[in-house]
């Protein structure tokens, strides 16, 4: 159970987060327990999370803000292990680093700035550019299974299901672009050998009628050499 002190501290920390919320960051501590906060990061714009959206917690200790809080990531994202303690100097795991003075928007910014980062520590993972985007389009369909987020973060799911439909739209599109082409090019195929044939049976006919001439020409010259 959370001592009074925490529970003040972290009321005040959600009222600041809601006065001056964080960039790429959306979080909220359960109404059942407000030791337990459960976040999402936002992939920021030209990084290899744009687009996706990861979802995580912050389990707080009763004794918070003089101690840190375990921090979880449980969107696979191809730089954090998922449902795994990460270990960063605003965790659990360094309670020797820890400022009483940080806050859940301190412990937030921190873990979206180590999060584009690509320091290795434990609980990261190595993975490539072309992993993490395809993680983040992953991402949208993860959540949507997810009961707890889809309860937590219902303007979330409204983003997420707008970005499927318009993936949607743009996959279709792509689609009857590519099968225009096709049949561009199947009808420019047609043409081009519709004309070789044009071309073709002119100079057929072109070339039997020299022949009837060269072969009149010839008789007729055989002819006046007989006489």
């Amino acid at each position: 159970m959370a001592t009074k002190a925490a529970v003040h501290r972290l009321t005040q920390d959600y009222k600041k987060l809601i006065r001056e919320p964080v960039p790429y960051i959306t979080a909220l501590p359960l109404n059942s327990n407000i030791l337990e906060w459960h976040y999402v990061v936002t992939g920021p714009e030209d990084t290899p999370y744009e687009g996706g959206f990861y979802h995580g917690k912050l389990i707080f200790p009763k004794e918070y803000p003089f101690r840190p809080p375990r921090i979880i990531m449980t969107t696979p994202n191809g730089r954090f292990q998922t449902d795994t303690r990460l270990c960063l100097s605003i965790s659990d795991y360094h309670p020797d680093t820890w400022n009483p003075a940080w806050s859940v928007s301190t412990i937030l910014t921190g873990l979206l700035s180590f999060m584009v980062e690509t320091a290795p520590t434990l609980g990261s993972i190595e993975t490539s550019t072309a992993q993490k985007r395809m993680y983040a389009i992953q991402s949208w369909s993860f959540n949507l299974n997810d009961a707890l987020f889809v309860k937590l973060f219902p303007e979330i799911v409204k983003k997420i299901q707008d970005k499927m439909e318009e993936k949607k739209r743009q996959e279709e599109e792509q689609k009857r672009q590519r099968n225009s082409d096709v049949d561009l090019s199947a009808e420019a195929y047609t043409a081009h050998e519709l004309q070789h044939g044009i071309a073709t049976g002119l100079w057929s006919n072109l070339m039997l009628i020299l022949g009837v001439f060269a072969f009149a020409y010839t008789v007729k010259a055989l002819l006046q050499n007989l006489a």
